[in-house]
């Protein structure tokens, strides 16, 4: 993600982040209720709740999930007549996430905790929890609710087995899985994601309690077919951009392919039932508009066009990665976003899309 608040950066161009959380806050709200129990004749109150938001960025909605979660379990305590219980936060990401501004901004959270609780608050402690999530990251039976949003369709590596014979490239012209796309590509697609996912369900199921509660919501797809039509258009769209701006070397394209799946339902349950450690509560997909806004977006975001909303999120998220690869950034970066933006704007007069987000509440066994 590109840090800092300047107008490329993910704090400036995330809010389609910020509506996806919303919508899927139903589903949130009754998980985190379901932490603590309903029957007090059968269960002593909470002394303390543990909850880790895995892949939480920067930004402005770094801490709209915690905020949203810690008022939920103390109007519940509250209705219960049960003491507030401490509140410990763990924050994950990256190593090289901007964790500073996270910190910074922690003050003016524990004040808005305090006037929106009219000053009755538990004890919170919060801290940062560097490191890849497709592995432990926490002492086993300490988190009560676990949460994750627009991060597990990013895989840990770009798959193995996508360069072939004599070093050539398999997904040639093609940035992601795409319809010319062969066989193989998907293969390796597919088995990076069920690696990566497995990885991260057996990590979550030592780290957490007997009955705690985990969220989970990223982007996916409604068919089984990962090259259907309108399933990775963004990727599609970044490829052609790439191909026709006529400054970037044929075989740095080749060899550049996102770490990045987006799965249909079916094959997020079957994970989920091979690995036998969570019960399924609930599983929802919804649509969310390709340059969907958030309510409350900052209005510099609701005067640009939908192709100039699209161009700078994905900037705002890809950026580094091009970087990296390719090694250039100014003036051509900007240049390719440029032309990205046109890219998509035409598409967008010619197509319906949407973006397909899975949301899954589970309970550990």
């Amino acid at each position: 993600m590109n840090k800092g608040a300047g107008e490329t950066s993910y704090t400036q161009n995330s809010s389609l982040q910020q509506k996806i959380i919303s919508d899927s806050r139903p589903i949130t709200e009754k998980a985190v209720e379901a932490i603590i129990s309903t029957d007090a004749t059968s269960a002593s109150p909470p002394q303390s709740i543990a909850i880790a938001d895995l892949g939480c960025s920067s930004g402005r909605n770094a801490l709209v999930l915690i905020f949203d979660t810690i008022n939920l379990v103390y109007a519940k305590c509250k209705r219960l007549g049960y003491p507030l219980p401490e509140v410990s936060v763990f924050l994950n990401d990256l190593f090289n996430n901007d964790f500073n501004s996270i910190f910074g901004s922690l003050p003016d959270f524990h004040r808005r905790l305090k006037d929106t609780n009219s000053d009755e608050v538990g004890r919170c402690f919060i801290s940062g929890v560097p490191g890849s999530f497709y592995g432990r990251l926490f002492p086993k039976h300490s988190l009560n609710f676990v949460h994750s949003s627009s991060s597990l369709h990013w895989l840990s590596k770009v798959p193995e087995g996508l360069e072939g014979e004599d070093k050539i490239w398999m997904n040639k012209g093609k940035v992601y899985i795409s319809r010319t796309s062969p066989p193989s590509v998907l293969l390796a697609y597919a088995a990076q994601f069920r690696n990566d996912f497995s990885r991260f369900i057996s990590s979550r199921s030592e780290e957490m309690v007997s009955g705690g509660r985990m969220v989970l919501s990223f982007m996916g797809r409604k068919s089984m077919d990962p090259t259907a039509a309108g399933t990775a258009h963004q990727w599609e769209l970044l490829a052609e951009a790439l191909t026709t701006l006529g400054l970037v070397d044929a075989e740095k394209l080749e060899s550049f392919n996102a770490p990045f799946y987006s799965p249909c339902m079916e094959e997020v349950r079957m994970e989920i039932e091979k690995e036998g450690l969570f019960d399924i509560d609930q599983f929802e997909e919804f649509d969310v508009e390709w340059d969907g806004l958030a309510e409350g977006a900052n209005s510099g975001l609701k005067s640009l066009s939908r192709g100039q909303r699209v161009a700078k999120t994905i900037r705002a998220v890809v950026e580094t990665m091009l970087e990296s690869h390719f090694g250039f950034g100014g003036e051509i970066m900007d240049d390719l976003f440029e032309h990205y933006e046109a890219i998509v704007e035409d598409y967008l007069l010619h197509n319906t899309v949407t973006n397909t987000n899975l949301v899954i509440s589970l309970v550990k066994k």
